[in-house]
């Protein structure tokens, strides 16, 4: 059900996989996003496990609606008190949610787009990011650190962080408008892409960069190595699977 991710033993970073749930077809097993067509009782149950495994009360896990965008939402103490309706709308249109409250998780949902946690030893503190090609490309990292710095003066020579399963290099194949989108953004396309027939581009390594760029270590960042192009059996792709498929949640909790 979970992959965990070893950040910090002051916090419980994972992903889930597809197994171990109650979720059927291409959402199956295991799903908790609701914007992706999944039956609710089911999402309702799989949630249930959830909160169970991390500890965490079920209305302790924060998923905001992804729109690839770069806004990011600070999920404060508060946050927990207001109405359901509320929280909704303060979770919409949402690619990074950050927090410093001890005890609810917050993550992002992807299926081939990369999730990034990022976690600030020094003031207790955590981001999840949903990292697309365009979220990517807007540099969603980069402004999730920026805004942790503003927050809670999180330094990025003290932060760590995780990227998790996502598409790779040799999977991600792309069109010329993409591959111009990311030049016209100045990135040094030597490093980050790669001519195979069409282009292919590396998300996982160009967020990597706008991180170590930002001053973060390259030793406390971590890279998975799973590509869920094609690990589709363990992990959603929507580029195997269809838009119309469960998504997998990478989050982190603050112990």
């Amino acid at each position: 059900m979970i992959s965990y991710h070893n950040l910090s033993p002051a916090v419980v970073a994972f992903s889930t996989t597809r197994h171990g749930g109650f979720s059927h077809g291409k959402h199956g097993e295991f799903n908790i996003n609701r914007y992706c067509g999944d039956d609710e009782a089911c999402i309702e149950k799989n949630l249930d496990l959830l909160s169970r495994e991390l500890g965490v009360d079920k209305a302790g896990i924060i998923m905001p609606h992804q729109t690839h965008g770069t806004e990011t939402r600070l999920i404060a103490r508060d946050f927990m008190a207001l109405p359901s309706s509320v929280k909704s709308m303060l979770l919409e249109g949402v690619d990074a949610l950050m927090t410093d409250v001890t005890g609810i998780c917050i993550g992002v949902s992807t299926a081939d787009c990369i999730p990034i946690i990022i976690y600030d030893p020094e003031h207790h503190a955590a981001a999840a990011v949903h990292a697309g090609w365009r979220g990517t490309a807007a540099r969603i990292a980069m402004k999730a650190v920026g805004d942790m710095r503003l927050a809670y003066g999180s330094r990025p020579e003290s932060l760590r962080a995780v990227i998790g399963p996502g598409i790779s290099l040799d999977a991600f194949e792309v069109g010329d408008e993409v591959y111009e989108e990311f030049a016209s953004a100045g990135f040094d396309m030597e490093q980050i892409s790669r001519r195979q027939g069409k282009w292919h581009i590396d998300l996982k390594e160009c967020n990597r960069l706008q991180l170590t760029g930002l001053g973060i270590m390259p030793d406390n960042i971590q890279v998975s190595g799973i590509c869920t192009y094609n690990s589709y059996n363990d992990y959603f792709s929507a580029r195997r699977l269809g838009t119309q498929s469960g998504r997998i949640f990478t989050g982190v909790v603050l112990l």
